[in-house]
């Protein structure tokens, strides 16, 4: 029998949802504590901590790419979810990045290529630190439409290639660093299911977090292009307050949408930009800070990874209970913002700490 009632068009089944069944983190092994700045800058460790949070930061070694941190934490992930590094069943591949290997190609191929995943799609997603969360929207959005039935996400930088060294006020704040999810079709109402999402953007303040030389728009001269115009530069004060504004508006819309209210949230994980920022979002959305996931402290403002990064610290060091309601948010330079609720998964694998050895936490 026709499941269609005489008269009346078939009802279209639901699209799949996005739920998370892999997760991944990786730092490089160099760590920087403010104390190495310290001799090289003008500044100190309370200094540092006082105005950031940040005790520490990791950064890459010479010869090291940003697509080297995405591959070993896009190979944890799938490993989390219980694959091999080869398995074809992986249809998409999203790198989130604001530091790419080149300006062109994207690195997303490269990334595949060595994970044993070529053949799958590929492509970087350029917002910035709200790059995860742009993401997850886009990895949702292939599997809705039934283009991709998995997809690893993955949020890499390696800012320290583009911050200057000398330069105080940035170069105390960030870090290098990958985290990676692997998602996969499944139902909403099950664990690890990703919820509504809320994405904006502000182009008319694109020069408050830029580096100015390096497009189209601006193309480095040598004996023309300054040094500071080749770096990451911002806005300090401003992007402060647009971040709390913004990030604060999305995760109330997010929220709305989800039919949450904050109180129902178990687990906030912001952007990791610094612990002002942190705690100032979770005040103004009357969240208790000790639900703030916060992983900055040793690793710095991360970028696209910061996240992931944030969360698989925090599945490999404490269990999170499935079906835990997280809230996820994000603001970056374009001006871009983000975010998503998530329902906490049953891993198949344990979360293996990003870090190589030890744990870093100064």
């Amino acid at each position: 029998m026709s499941s269609a009632v005489a008269g009346r068009p078939p009802v279209p089944s639901a699209p799949p949802a996005a739920v998370l069944c892999g997760l991944g983190g990786w730092l490089p092994p160099r760590l920087v504590t403010n104390d190495d700045l310290a001799e090289r800058l003008d500044t100190d460790d309370t200094w540092i901590r006082t105005r950031t949070g940040i005790g520490s930061r990791h950064t890459i070694e010479p010869g090291q790419a940003t697509s080297d941190l995405a591959v070993e934490a896009g190979r944890r992930a799938l490993d989390s979810s219980g694959d091999s590094s080869g398995d074809s069943s992986v249809d998409a591949v999203v790198v989130a990045t604001t530091t790419p290997d080149r300006t062109c190609p994207a690195t997303a191929p490269l990334v595949a290529a060595r994970l044993g995943l070529a053949g799958a799609a590929a492509f970087d997603v350029a917002a910035v630190c709200t790059g995860f969360v742009y993401g997850l929207a886009t990895a949702a959005g292939l599997i809705a439409a039934g283009t991709a039935r998995r997809v690893l996400v993955t949020g890499a930088d390696t800012y320290s290639t583009i911050v200057d060294p000398a330069d105080r006020a940035n170069a105390i704040i960030f870090g290098d660093g990958a985290g990676a999810v692997v998602l996969r079709a499944g139902h909403p109402d099950e664990p690890g299911a990703l919820g509504p999402f809320d994405l904006g953007s502000d182009g008319a303040h694109e020069d408050m977090i830029m580096v100015a030389a390096g497009g189209s728009r601006s193309r480095p001269e040598p004996g023309r292009t300054s040094r500071a115009d080749l770096h990451f530069a911002m806005r300090g004060k401003e992007v402060y307050r647009n971040a709390v504004t913004r990030m604060a508006e999305s995760a109330r819309t997010v929220l709305d949408r989800a039919g949450w209210k904050p109180a129902d949230v178990d687990l906030f994980a912001p952007h990791q930009a610094n612990l002002r920022i942190l705690h100032s979002v979770a005040d103004d959305l009357e969240l208790p800070r000790e639900r703030c996931l916060t992983h900055l402290r040793s690793v710095g403002n991360t970028g696209a990874a910061s996240i992931p990064l944030a969360l698989a610290d925090t599945a490999a060091r404490t269990p999170v209970e499935p079906g835990s309601r997280l809230l996820l948010t994000a603001f970056g330079g374009g001006l871009t913002w983000g975010s998503c609720v998530l329902t906490w998964p049953a891993l198949s694998a344990p979360v293996p700490p990003p870090y190589q050895g030890e744990d870093t936490t100064p």
